[in-house]
C-alpha cells in the first residue's frame, strides 16, 4: 500500500509518460509526412492506368489475321465527367481500352480526340459519378534542380511513384523519323514504358508536365510535356466545334506567369455569341456556368456538352471591375474555323453535298448496301450490322488493299458502320486527314479482317 501522496505522484508520472509518448509518436508522423507524400496523396486520385489491346499483323500487304498486343499508359482527369488527357501513342490503333481509377474502378473508354503531331489525346470514360479532376499548375516558372514526382503506370506497375528533379528545360527530341518534340521538360524521375500520359507532379501536388519519352539505353533521362502546352493543345481537343457542333466564338489567351494563370478575351468573333455576349478585348474570364476557368481548357470544358440554344453566365472583369454576361450557343455553321491536328495554310474548299454511296466510290472505290440486321452473316457475331460491299472499283485503293465484293464492312477507324449516317459521320470528321491511312474492319466467311485503305480527297 502507498500513502496517498505517493499514489497521486505515481498516477502523474504514468500520465506523464503516456503524453509523452503520444506526443513523440505525433512527431514521428509529422515527420513521414513529407512534401513529396502530400503531393502524391493530393495528385493521386485524378490519375488512372489504361490497358490497351490491338491487332499486330505479322505481315503482309493485305489482310491478315493478327495477333493480339497489349498495351499499357497513363492518364489524368481533366474534367469530371469523366474526360482523360494522355498520349496518342498509347491510343494509336487500339481495338480496346480499359482504364482503372485510383480508387479501384474499371471502366471501358472510347478515344474522342487527339492531335498525332503533339502525341495528345482524349479519351472518355462513363464513370459512375463525378471523377476528380488534375490540380493544375504551370510550366511557366519551373526551375532547375527543382524536386518532381513522375506517376504512372510503369511496366503495368499500376499507381507507381518516381522521384527526381528538373534536369533540363526546353528540350527537343527526335525519338524516330515520324515523332518529334520540342521544348520538353527533361527530368531525372526514372519514367518507363507505361508512364506515358501520367502526370509530372511539383512538391504541391500540381501537374506540371505529361511524360511523353524515355531516351533509349540511357539511365534516369525522361522527357514531358510542359502542362502549359498541354493544356492549349487540350482545349483544341475539348472544342465544342468539334465535338458538339456547337460555337462560342471567343478567341481567348492564356497568361500564365507563375502564380498568374488567368485566360482573357483577345477578341470575338464577327457575329458570334461571345459578340453577341458583349465580350471584348482584354476582359478577364474567371467563371463559366460553374466551372471557375484558369484558361482555354477550362473555357471549352464549361462549354462542352451543352445543346445550341444554351445560355451561359460568364463572369469577367473588365478594367478590375467583375461583371456577368449571359452568352448563348449557337449552331456551328460551314467549316470549322480550326482544326484540331496542325492548320493548313490554303482556303477551305467550297463544300458539295453528295450522297455517302457516291462518296464511298469516289474515295475508297467501294460500292455499299446496308446489310439487315437479322441477316445470316451477323449470326454468331458481336457487331449489330454492317454494310454490304457490292462492287470494288479496279485499282482503286479499296481494290489495292483486298476488299472483296461479299465483303462486310462493319467499322471505319473507331466507329462502327451500321448504317450510312455512321460513314458520314467518320468522312465528315474533323480529324479526317489524321486518320491517313483509314483503318476499316471488314467480316468475310464470320472472320473479322482489318486494314489500311489511304484516303482520296473529294467534295463533300
Amino acid at each position: 500500500m502507498y500513502p496517498p501522496m505517493t499514489k497521486r505522484i505515481i498516477t502523474f508520472c504514468m500520465c506523464a509518460v503516456v503524453c509523452l509518448s503520444l506526443v513523440h509518436s505525433e512527431l514521428l508522423a509529422s515527420n513521414r509526412q513529407t512534401p513529396a507524400v502530400m503531393a502524391v496523396k493530393r495528385a493521386m486520385p485524378s490519375i488512372v492506368n489504361i490497358h490497351s489491346e490491338k491487332t499486330a499483323r505479322d505481315g503482309g500487304t493485305l489482310f491478315t489475321k493478327g495477333r493480339k498486343v497489349n498495351g499499357m499508359g497513363t492518364g489524368i482527369v481533366v474534367d469530371e465527367r469523366g474526360y482523360i488527357v494522355t498520349n496518342y501513342h498509347v491510343v494509336a490503333d487500339v481495338d480496346s481500352l480499359r482504364v482503372t481509377t485510383y480508387d479501384g474502378a474499371a471502366y471501358d473508354a472510347q478515344v474522342v480526340s487527339y492531335d498525332r503531331d503533339e502525341d495528345l489525346a482524349i479519351i472518355q470514360v462513363s464513370a459512375s459519378g463525378p471523377m476528380p479532376t488534375m490540380p493544375l499548375g504551370t510550366s511557366s516558372d519551373l526551375m532547375l534542380g527543382e524536386t518532381v514526382l513522375a506517376i504512372g503506370n510503369a511496366f503495368g506497375y499500376t499507381d507507381s511513384v518516381t522521384g527526381g528533379m528538373v534536369s533540363s528545360l526546353s528540350r527537343n527530341v527526335e525519338v524516330n523519323e515520324k515523332q518529334s518534340y520540342k521544348n520538353l521538360i527533361q527530368t531525372d524521375a526514372s519514367i518507363n514504358p507505361g508512364n506515358s500520359g501520367g502526370p509530372l507532379v511539383n512538391l504541391d501536388g500540381e501537374v506540371i508536365g505529361i511524360n511523353v519519352a524515355i531516351r533509349a539505353n540511357a539511365q534516369r533521362i525522361g522527357f514531358a510535356i510542359p502542362i502549359d502546352n498541354a493544356r492549349r493543345i487540350i482545349a483544341q481537343l475539348l472544342s465544342i466545334e468539334h465535338l458538339c457542333s456547337t460555337q462560342h466564338g471567343l478567341i481567348g489567351e492564356d497568361v500564365k506567369k507563375g502564380k498568374l494563370q488567368e485566360f482573357r478575351c483577345k477578341s470575338a468573333r464577327s457575329g458570334s455569341p461571345a459578340e453577341a455576349a458583349g465580350l471584348i478585348a482584354g476582359d478577364l474570364i474567371t467563371k463559366v456556368g460553374s466551372v471557375k476557368v484558369t484558361d482555354a481548357a477550362d473555357f471549352e470544358r464549361a462549354c462542352l456538352g451543352q445543346t445550341a440554344g444554351t445560355t451561359l453566365e460568364i463572369q469577367i472583369e473588365r478594367k478590375g471591375v467583375p461583371q456577368t454576361l449571359k452568352m448563348e450557343l449557337a449552331a456551328l455553321s460551314g467549316r470549322p474555323s480550326q482544326q484540331i491536328a496542325r492548320p493548313t495554310q490554303q482556303p477551305p474548299t467550297p463544300v458539295v453535298k453528295i450522297r455517302p454511296a457516291e462518296r464511298t466510290w469516289s474515295m475508297f472505290g467501294v460500292r455499299l448496301e446496308k446489310l439487315d440486321n437479322g441477316e445470316r452473316y451477323l449470326v454468331g457475331t458481336k457487331y449489330r450490322g454492317g454494310l454490304r460491299v457490292t462492287g470494288v472499283r479496279e485499282k482503286s485503293p479499296a481494290f489495292k488493299n483486298g476488299i472483296k465484293e461479299g465483303d462486310i464492312l462493319v467499322g471505319l477507324h473507331l466507329w462502327e458502320t451500321v448504317n450510312f449516317d455512321n460513314v458520314s459521320y467518320v468522312l465528315d470528321h474533323p480529324q479526317l486527314s489524321t486518320f491517313n491511312p483509314l483503318k476499316f474492319y471488314i467480316l468475310r466467311g464470320g472472320e473479322t479482317l482489318y486494314g489500311h485503305v489511304q484516303i482520296a480527297h473529294t467534295v463533300k
